[in-house]
């Protein structure tokens, strides 16, 4: 069933677990996510970034995103990750999302919060709620890391721009790690002391120790997203499927090991977040 992202964020805090946000770029990626979810009576997310918004692949992944969620028995929420203007934004809320990150991180504070303030007045008639960042979540490849973000900035952009969850920089980056990543779980508490409560959301979830997943949950984290092992799940199966020699040439023969293989992930990461049984 399709839900909004301020319901599904509520389950998650009302039950203190997590939702987690899987990355989709086909419609391979879609149907591992949803088969997991079933599996697991899990609610989910499932996401888009803007690059494929951008590229005629969007026009087709999204329909196909929706349909999914629309058909589940389990939550399913449609959503826009790292959204970085009002043309993604606009385009994903045309194409039926029912969540939207409007990502100004890269800006200063006054642009960030007049930016995120700008979609969540936007997305409010509709009933769609908005993620914002404050602290910029940057790759595993940047030379430096920006400065982890700060409770009190964190409790005002949270006043001053009505978001519904809020991701922030404490240790976590996307892509590989080149080494594990030590979160800073004090400051994840702290931030959520500081804004009152609000949902807390984790990038880059892939490559993140169990135990590490587990204690940041514990101090507020209610969305994980999940984007880098998505892609390795899928090319693992596609390599498995392409290495047989008895494969079929059929490429919806061949594509079930790559299926197979996200909805296994998939299923270990609504496992590891506690969404497992909670549909």
């Amino acid at each position: 069933m399709l839900v909004n992202l301020q319901t599904i964020i509520g389950m998650a805090e009302k039950g203190g677990y997590c939702i987690p946000a899987f990355n989709v770029y086909n419609i391979e990626t879609v149907m591992g996510v949803i088969d997991a979810a079933e599996q697991e009576r899990a609610p989910v997310i499932i996401q888009v970034y803007p690059r494929l918004i951008n590229e005629e692949v969007g026009f087709y992944i999204a329909p196909a995103a929706l349909a999914a969620a629309r058909r589940a028995s389990v939550p399913v929420c449609f959503h826009l990750d790292h959204g970085a203007g009002i043309s993604e934004v606009s385009r994903m809320l045309y194409w039926g999302a029912t969540g939207i990150m409007r990502d100004a991180s890269t800006e200063d504070f006054e642009n960030n919060v007049r930016l995120t303030r700008e979609v969540v007045d936007l997305c409010a008639p509709i009933g769609v709620g908005v993620e914002g960042e404050i602290g910029h979540i940057g790759s595993v490849n940047d030379e430096t890391m920006d400065e982890f973000t700060d409770p009190a900035d964190a409790a005002e952009f949270v006043k001053r721009t009505g978001v519904c969850c809020l991701a922030v920089l404490v240790g976590n980056a996307h892509g590989h790690y080149k080494k594990p990543p030590k979160l800073d779980i004090e400051r994840i508490k702290a931030i959520r002391e500081s804004t009152g409560g609000i949902p807390l959301v984790l990038h880059g979830g892939s490559g993140i120790p169990d135990e590490e997943v587990r204690a940041a949950i514990a101090a507020g984290i209610r969305k994980m997203n999940v984007g880098t092992d998505v892609c390795c799940a899928f090319a693992d199966g596609t390599k498995r499927a392409l290495d047989d020699p008895k494969r079929s040439i059929g490429v919806d023969v061949f594509m079930k090991s790559a299926i197979e293989s996200v909805k296994a992930l998939a299923t270990e990461k609504i496992r590891l977040v506690g969404a497992n049984g909670k549909a």
